[in-house]
């Protein structure tokens, strides 16, 4: 228990410093972003005489000095306030958690379709390296690798929306059908499939292709020749000792993509007008509200530095020589 509390203090510290210098990064790298959010908004309101401008700007407090708009940002950010949505009329926080549900259910769908996919197509294309089999697993994952996200999206709303009217092309849920219970939930997932299954492919791609050669390394050494020697059968082999092990880098970079899963939610939820924080930053882009880009960039690197310390412990489970330390 010492060694797990020590590890969790220390992990959250760095934490702490790592999201401190992310929040500094943003912070920056928006006000170098051309236009201003006060003219724009100014400009779509009809209004925009210099005195309504200036207006605007002293309530988005784009009047004062970087240096205090920065002290103010990184002392809400401190407390969790991350602001106020003039253009939206509600605070950032409201905004980010009413639309936070629906990128984690599609990212962790996406994230489980394709860790389960990816492993278990790597495995069957490493049982059968040299066959028909393996040829056909890699052939597909390179095709899934080179194919961009959004052709892929537009592709699969053309062949089963469009065509064979299996799924539905957009949103959420179907708008005013008021379903409650299961039915409600059916009409989630038939609304999930897609851009889940979009998301999901390249990254299914890249574990097939990790777990195919790491098991092809791990079966090589010599742990693996002993146990086949002690008579173990082949499922025992693979699956104690083999996959187990073959699992370790599969685990890692599954891990460091966490960030890419919420980067590339971004966009599909654009394609398929899904509800979520990737939504919410595009619309917050193109109408320059500083605002919700600042918490929606926080509040996705908070997921995967919480995503990376589970990752390290996840280590332990998969490899108990591992330390915490």
């Amino acid at each position: 228990m010492k060694k797990i509390a020590k590890f969790l203090a220390n992990r959250v510290v760095k934490s702490v410093l790592v999201l401190l210098m992310i929040a500094l990064f943003n912070f920056f790298l928006v006000r170098a972003a051309p236009g201003d959010p006060a003219e724009i908004l100014a400009g779509q309101s009809g209004a925009v005489d210099a005195e309504f401008i200036a207006k605007l700007r002293q309530e988005f407090g784009l009047d004062k000095p970087i240096a205090v708009q920065l002290g103010q940002y990184l002392k809400n950010v401190a407390t969790f306030d991350l602001g106020y949505s003039y253009r939206q009329q509600a605070s950032v926080s409201s905004l980010i958690l009413q639309h936070l549900p629906a990128t984690l259910l599609l990212t962790l769908s996406a994230f489980a379709f394709a860790l389960l996919a990816g492993v278990s197509l790597g495995t069957q294309a490493a049982l059968r390296v040299g066959k028909w089999g393996d040829t056909v697993i890699t052939t597909l994952s390179m095709l899934a690798y080179a194919t961009p996200l959004f052709w892929v999206g537009l592709m699969l709303v053309l062949l089963f929306s469009v065509n064979l009217e299996w799924l539905p092309a957009f949103g959420y849920e179907s708008v005013g059908a008021n379903l409650t219970g299961l039915a409600r939930v059916a009409d989630v997932a038939k609304h999930l499939l897609l851009p889940a299954l979009t998301l999901g492919m390249f990254y299914m791609a890249v574990y097939a292709r990790l777990t195919r050669a790491s098991i092809l390394e791990i079966s090589q050494l010599d742990f693996v020749k002993t146990a086949r020697a002690k008579g173990l059968s082949e499922r025992t082999v693979i699956v104690r000792h083999v996959l187990r092990n073959a699992l370790l880098p599969v685990i890692t970079y599954a891990g460091i993509q966490a960030g890419g899963l919420i980067g590339g939610s971004l966009l599909v939820e654009t394609v398929f007008a899904w509800p979520g924080i990737g939504r919410l930053a595009f619309d917050a882009l193109i109408q320059r509200d500083y605002s919700v880009l600042l918490g929606v960039f926080f509040m996705a690197s908070l997921i995967v530095v919480v995503v990376n310390l589970v990752t390290d412990i996840l280590y332990t489970v998969a490899d108990p020589r591992i330390e915490l330390k």
